[in-house]
């Protein structure tokens, strides 16, 4: 992990990772690029930047992030799952595979999807809080969409850290879109869980960092931006 979230929330959009410097510690996560210039989706070794208008690339490794959380991929377990035969929503789908809700997990979710909502967001200028920068977020509707939700399910006590709860960015098939994810309904899917027992988490070492207040409450906010 490159940064606390709460530093993303509070509007510090620049902290210069290389995306070079973050695929050295992982081939699966998400995050988000400088300037909060679209949704970061790593797959398979490859990140991609979906931008305002919800296309997805492939990035330089030249590029830079403030935020981003990777992981080398491998679950632990896999389910065969049709989510339409199941009811319910996906997130109680996923809560019924967890093992435990005080650990971390990366969480891979492949195959074919009734709906998928998903956002992505323009270049900000540094200072903007997220909240505010959500709430003008273009939005994407897929129906009857083959892809990819890749993230993680961090607990509540870590909330500082990453988001609480499910954290998911898709990737269509042909890899051409996608987004963070505000709501889904899976059809026929595969489940990948990995538990993740150790978390390392590179502090930034710029100026806006270095002199923040990250002492604020910030849940709230973050909650309004992620959903």
């Amino acid at each position: 992990m490159t940064a606390p979230i709460n530093s993303l929330v509070l509007g510090y959009y620049r902290q210069n990772t290389a995306i070079e410097e973050i695929r050295r510690h992982g081939d699966f996560g998400l995050g988000t690029f400088n300037n909060l210039d679209g949704e970061m989706v790593v797959l398979d070794g490859v990140v991609y930047q979906v931008k305002a208008n919800g296309l997805a690339a492939p990035v330089r490794d030249t590029e830079e992030s403030p935020f981003a959380c990777v992981t080398f991929f491998s679950p632990d377990t896999t389910e065969e799952i049709d989510g339409k035969r199941l009811g319910g929503s996906w997130e109680e789908l996923l809560a019924s595979l967890l093992p435990s809700e005080n650990m971390l997990y990366a969480i891979r979710i492949d195959g074919r999807f009734e709906y998928v909502k998903t956002r992505s967001v323009p270049p900000q200028k540094n200072y903007r809080p997220l909240v505010e920068v959500a709430r003008e977020q273009p939005v994407f509707e897929f129906a009857g969409v083959s892809g990819t939700l890749s993230g993680f399910y961090t607990p509540q006590f870590m909330a500082s850290l990453n988001a609480p709860g499910y954290h998911l960015h898709f990737l269509t098939r042909d890899r051409k879109r996608g987004g963070h994810v505000l709501k889904c309904q899976p059809g026929k899917v595969t489940v990948g869980l990995q538990h993740i027992p150790k978390l390392e988490l590179a502090l930034p070492m710029t100026f806006d960092y270095l002199t923040a207040d990250l002492s604020r409450e910030t849940g709230r906010d973050l909650t309004e931006a992620e959903h």
